[in-house]
C-alpha cells in the first residue's frame, strides 16, 4: 500500500504561480510513475501530468502544456507540480496519483494510488 499526501494549494490571482507538493510512503514506489490529475467541480477528472521513475518521460495535458513543470525526488519519494502562469480554469482539487509505471498508462487509466487532494483556487 501507498499513501500519498498533497501540499501546496491556496488563493492565487491569474498570472501567478504555486508549487504543489506530494509525498509518498509505505510501501516501496518500486519504480512507479509519479503524476497529476485535478476535478472542478461539476467536471470529470482531467490528467494534468505525469513523470516516469527516471525522469526521462513526462507527459503533459493538453490544458496545462506550456505552463506546468512536473518533477520528482525520489530519494525523498516526492513529486512537485510547479504551476505558472495560472488561469481561473485551473481552479480544481488536485491529487497526486501512483501505482503504474508508465506515463502514457497514468493518463489512460490513473493509478491505484491517490492522495486526498489539495484545493487550488486562481481568483482575483
Amino acid at each position: 500500500q501507498v499513501q500519498l499526501v498533497e501540499s501546496g494549494g491556496g488563493l492565487v490571482q491569474p498570472g501567478g504561480s504555486l508549487r504543489l507538493s506530494c509525498v509518498a510512503s509505505g510501501r516501496s514506489l518500486s519504480e512507479y510513475a509519479m503524476g497529476w490529475f485535478r476535478q472542478a467541480p461539476g467536471k470529470e477528472r482531467e490528467f494534468v501530468a505525469s513523470i516516469n521513475w527516471t525522469g526521462d518521460s513526462i507527459i503533459y495535458g493538453d490544458s496545462v502544456r506550456g505552463r506546468f513543470t512536473i518533477s520528482r525526488d525520489n530519494a525523498k519519494n516526492m513529486v512537485y507540480l510547479q504551476m505558472d502562469s495560472l488561469k481561473p480554469e485551473d481552479t480544481a482539487v488536485y491529487y497526486c496519483n501512483t501505482g503504474v509505471f508508465a506515463p502514457a498508462t497514468m493518463l489512460r487509466n490513473g493509478g491505484r494510488y491517490w492522495g486526498p487532494g489539495t484545493q487550488v483556487t486562481v481568483s482575483s
